[in-house]
């Protein structure tokens, strides 16, 4: 969206879609079909280009190479661990898909508990999207309550024998 010489970020989903802008001397909201789906701080420099990284989560989905070189993604400032996991990731094979899956969860779920994920991932010592994610459902899903399909009312009709007798070696037999 364009205002004033500047470029504000909006979902991928609303580009190229009519919007409305609410615009004070500090921020603009822009608004769609009633509902703020974008708020930014009011940018007084001329010809700037405005982003919200999570934005742009639905295009990295397709594109998850955008995440090294995309203009969004470049001065992203995440909490210091998963700027850590998000270095270790990008140095491995397909880290880019694997850590785009975990932006996409702790867009679900929250940045404080992708944050905590990742500090238990670093913790670990080993990093992959995997545990990242296990880390973020972890902390994140209610905890199940344990099902035993056993019956409560088993008895022990014989009690067990000590007996170290099928041990023993056939040859140290007397």
């Amino acid at each position: 969206m364009r205002l004033d010489r500047n470029n504000y970020s909006v979902p991928a989903k609303w580009v190229g879609q009519t919007v409305s802008v609410r615009v004070t001397a500090f921020s603009l909201s822009i608004v769609a079909k009633g509902e703020i789906i974008a708020e930014h701080q009011r940018s007084v420099v001329r010809d700037e280009m405005v982003c919200n990284p999570w934005h742009y989560l639905a295009v990295l989905e397709k594109k998850p190479g955008a995440l090294r070189h995309g203009v969004p993604f470049q001065a992203w400032n995440l909490p210091e661990p998963i700027q850590q996991v998000r270095k270790k990731r990008l140095q491995q094979d397909k880290g880019d898909r694997a850590f785009v899956d975990c932006l996409l969860l702790a867009k679900d779920v929250g940045i404080d508990a992708f944050e905590v994920a990742c500090k238990l991932t670093l913790e670990s010592g080993v990093v992959t999207g995997s545990i990242v994610l296990n880390d973020i459902r972890r902390l994140t899903e209610p905890d199940r309550p344990k099902v035993l399909s056993a019956c409560h009312d088993l008895q022990l009709t014989t009690e067990p024998q000590a007996s170290v007798e099928h041990y023993v070696l056939p040859t140290m037999q007397k």
